[in-house]
């Protein structure tokens, strides 16, 4: 069931509330309180782009294999714009990128019964028809943007849940090679030298390697040594 809303704090708040079940959705025109990866706030101007929130419970899936539901779900946008026309990667974690911008945020946030997942709301906000971004933004794109046409909103949320449908199944159906796989075939920078940057603030040369299934970014350095880092240890860096 997709729930329509007119304004709320954050569509992944609203969706914690126990009356909203597997596979429903809470779109909002408005977030006064948006979130996403690293503490950032999350604004969209009202009646151009998608904010929304899923909610899942992968109750099948172990704790330490959850961040194949956030590969699934990389996926599906990655397969939602490819059936649109568009062509995008998958910056690790879980950002989707339009050539070297950012056409996709997300925040997955989970709760847990023992050893499995419980409950997990996927919040994302995709940039559909938006054409003027904040300067202080580092590289926004839109779908709008990327390909000099608008998109109904609605065909784009139906284009996703489809997608989300199919990769949720591949996941629930225990195929976590053929998603690793997928996910590391459409990784952005797979394979190229580039900088990063340390939790330190240390630069970086390194090429992406892959991602382990617990969700570390395999790296090269430029020295031939191999590293592996969890989330808020190592960011891209990416050019205005």
């Amino acid at each position: 069931m997709i729930y329509r809303i007119t304004e709320t704090t954050s569509t992944n708040d609203d969706a914690r509330q126990a009356r909203y079940r597997h596979g429903d959705v809470v779109w909002a025109e408005r977030q006064t309180a948006g979130r996403g990866q690293r503490g950032h706030t999350w604004t969209s101007p009202e009646g151009e782009n998608l904010t929304f929130t899923l909610v899942l419970e992968p109750r099948f899936l172990a704790v330490g294999r959850q961040f194949l539901l956030s590969e699934a779900v990389s996926l599906a946008l990655v397969d939602t714009f490819a059936s649109l026309g568009i062509e995008t990667r998958i910056k690790w974690t879980n950002d989707i990128y339009a050539g070297d911008r950012k056409l996709v945020g997300m925040l997955i946030e989970h709760s847990y019964s023992g050893p499995t997942l419980a409950r997990t709301i996927v919040g994302i906000g995709i940039n559909v028809n938006q054409t003027a971004f904040d300067p202080a933004l580092p590289n926004p794109v839109s779908m709008a943007a990327a390909t000099g046409r608008t998109f109904r909103r609605e065909e784009v949320l139906d284009a996703f849940l489809a997608a989300m449908e199919r990769r949720y199944g591949q996941l629930r159906d225990g195929d976590a090679e053929g998603l690793q796989r997928d996910y590391t075939d459409r990784m952005y920078r797979l394979g190229e030298e580039h900088a990063f940057r340390l939790a330190s603030g240390e630069p970086l040369r390194a090429t992406v390697l892959g991602v382990r299934p617990s969700g570390e970014l395999r790296l090269r350095h430029a020295d031939g040594s191999e590293h592996e880092y969890l989330f808020r240890e190592v960011e891209f860096v990416v050019k205005r």
